[in-house]
């Protein structure tokens, strides 16, 4: 129930004064309150299990930290919502603070899915592959794994040790000969039938079986057939069973530190310092170590460990499946809280775990010196960035080091294919999650106009900021636009600004100099003469970092646009015409463009085609006007 009264005095109320107002309408219910500012804001979302008694200590001035204080010193207003448990208020809480992101909160900033190995079941000779998002189709998943790298390391051995393929499906249908990975001992080429589908279907249960943890059953049964075709002198056979135990035992091998103890978890650690905080988090699954990851969530100077790793945890389990254990190196207040809403989440028992001795204690360990090696780390890369900006800030006499920079970059070739495209950066570095790119779609712009295909995606970029954050309040406007492009470039961008009405965002342009060569580049300014840096200026080399990081995203994209046009063809338009009917049609005819002039019978005779596809097929390439 939402419950989210006003106090009673008419002369509007901040801090203490406004926070005591509401404690007349609250009762002792479970719930999660808001806490926002003047201009409605949110500061802040929090959990009580009684949210009298919480906003009761908000409201008597003294004991607070240096941060709540100056929370409840801008509180001007308040929410609250009601629970039934004080389970159901953490999860929303989480839900809260992911969605609303408010400025005192801890907050998990990078929250990209993580990869799985996927063993489909709808295919005589399955490939296994590597998965991210969803689990929508049929198949056993193993994981989650670290990153990308740590999936692909793994396909790269399992292919070794079980000569599994890796080709896609209509790849594989369309073999008629074996591929160079046959040919290297990397697959048993299935695709044209070098291999039974009993044997295959053998080999892919080795492979799952090996990924679930029963590694040493199956390399104990892979040496049994070894030293059985060893003595009916099938030595070609049992080398090839040689070399996939070697393959099996440098699968252990990369994935280092396997625990004996500890069959599925996750090890989370946390390291502070100075205000800033990194998370190392170690998957183990089967047994074995399946690649880490660190984070940098959004802390305080005066926070605490406890109300750190409570809340990574909330917010990182809340679109991701626990594991049975969660072992941590420090506790949190709310550990059973955490258990109900994990178990609850999972659908079975869920443990957290903060070991002070054993095999577990040594996982924390070293997950824990990971963290503390990665945050140094992080924090000399910032301090380096925080010189960057300030360096920039007083090259372009700007008000203070830029906290949000936004590159832009067109690119095409003779006009076709065009894209733009902006990247971000920050005193962290650039930020991809920011990154955006634009199909240009200006039909009256002549091909190759680069000025209309600037105006065009600064335009777009405007309006929508206009749209989607008009009063500035969600961090999103720019501090400093870069342009690649000389004065002309300058004068249609600030053309847009106008027509916008944003006139107090700085913009340069970057122009090769007259010998377009790297450390040579002019910057252009508004009303203003060109100048250049230094050629050995720090603040030159990442001005030309940032350029040629847009530079590389815009061909990226641009790239990608084109080779989906040379890959297109008639057929994906038609109405009825799925992936499975378009390769009936390709074999049948043997191009787009035949099946595209053939008569109704004819592709009435195609298997897969009804009489009424046939019809709607043809209608749609010869009755279109």
């Amino acid at each position: 129930m939402d419950t989210s009264p006003t106090p009673s005095d008419d002369s509007p109320l901040v801090g203490y004064d406004c926070i005591h107002g509401y404690l007349k309408t609250l009762d002792g219910s479970p719930g999660v309150y808001r806490m926002l500012d003047a201009q409605a804001r949110v500061l802040y979302v929090g959990k009580a299990r009684n949210l009298r008694a919480r906003v009761s200590n908000y409201s008597r001035p003294g004991g607070h930290s240096g941060r709540i204080a100056r929370m409840i010193e801008a509180t001007a207003s308040m929410m609250f919502l009601t629970t039934r448990t004080e389970t159901e208020a953490l999860l929303l809480e989480q839900n809260l603070i992911k969605q609303l992101k408010p400025k005192y909160n801890v907050l998990l900033r990078d929250d990209k899915s993580f990869p799985n190995i996927l063993v489909p079941h709808d295919h005589a000779f399955p490939q296994i592959k590597k998965h991210r998002g969803a689990k929508k189709e049929k198949g056993t998943y193993f994981g989650p794994f670290a990153n990308a790298g740590a999936v692909n390391r793994t396909l790269n051995q399992l292919q070794k040790a079980f000569l599994l393929r890796n080709c896609s499906d209509p790849m594989f249908e369309s073999r008629t000969r074996p591929c160079l990975l046959y040919q290297i001992k990397r697959c048993s080429a299935p695709c044209v039938g070098y291999i039974s589908e009993v044997d295959y279907g053998e080999a892919v249960r080795d492979a799952e079986r090996f990924l679930s943890g029963r590694s040493t059953k199956v390399q104990e049964e892979l040496a049994a057939q070894m030293a059985k075709a060893s003595e009916a002198m099938e030595f070609e056979r049992a080398a090839g069973l040689r070399d996939r135990i070697r393959a099996l035992t440098q699968v252990q091998t990369t994935q280092g530190i396997n625990p004996r103890s500890v069959s599925e978890a996750d090890v989370i650690a946390l390291h502070l310092d100075s205000g800033q905080a990194c998370v190392q988090v170690f998957f183990i699954r089967a047994n074995q170590n399946w690649g880490n990851r660190d984070f940098y969530p959004r802390v305080g100077a005066d926070v605490g460990k406890a109300e750190v790793l409570e809340a990574f945890m909330g917010q990182f389990y809340d679109g991701k499946d626990p594991p049975r254990q969660i072992i941590l190196s420090d506790g949190i207040e709310n550990a059973d809280l955490m258990v109900d809403a994990l178990s609850g989440k999972a659908g079975r028992k869920v443990e957290i775990l903060v070991p002070q001795r054993g095999e577990k204690a040594e996982l924390v360990s070293g997950a824990l010196r990971n963290a503390r090696e990665s945050l140094a780390r992080r924090m000399s890369e910032t301090a380096t960035q925080a010189k960057l900006l300030r360096g920039l800030a007083e090259a372009f006499d700007l008000d203070g080091p830029p906290q949000r920079i936004e590159v832009y970059d067109n690119s095409h070739i003779q006009g076709a294919h065009a894209v733009g495209a902006m990247i971000v950066a920050g005193p962290e570095g650039f930020i991809k999650n920011s990154y955006r790119k634009f199909n240009i779609r200006g039909d009256d712009l002549t091909p190759g106009d680069d000025f209309g295909m600037m105006k065009e995606v600064l335009s777009r970029r405007f309006k929508r900021l206009l749209k989607e954050d008009p009063d500035r309040s969600k961090s999103m406007w720019p501090d400093l636009l870069l342009i690649d492009g000389g004065a002309g470039q300058v004068s249609v961008v600030a053309e847009i600004m106008a027509l916008h009405g944003v006139s107090d965002i700085p913009m340069v342009g970057v122009a090769k100099g007259v010998d377009r060569d790297a450390g040579k580049e002019e910057f252009h300014r508004r009303g203003q003469r060109p100048f250049a840096l230094r050629q050995n200026d720090p603040v030159l080399y990442f001005i030309q970092r940032m350029r040629d990081e847009v530079h590389r995203f815009a061909i990226g994209t641009h790239r990608a646009k084109r080779s989906k046009a040379i890959g297109a063809s008639p057929l994906d338009d038609v109405p009825g015409v799925g992936a499975t009917r378009k390769r009936a049609l390709l074999a049948h005819f043997g191009s787009a463009k035949a099946a595209s002039r053939a008569n109704l019978a004819d592709l009435r005779a195609v298997e897969g085609i009804s009489d009424a596809l046939a019809e709607s097929i043809y209608d749609y390439f010869h009755d279109r006007g």
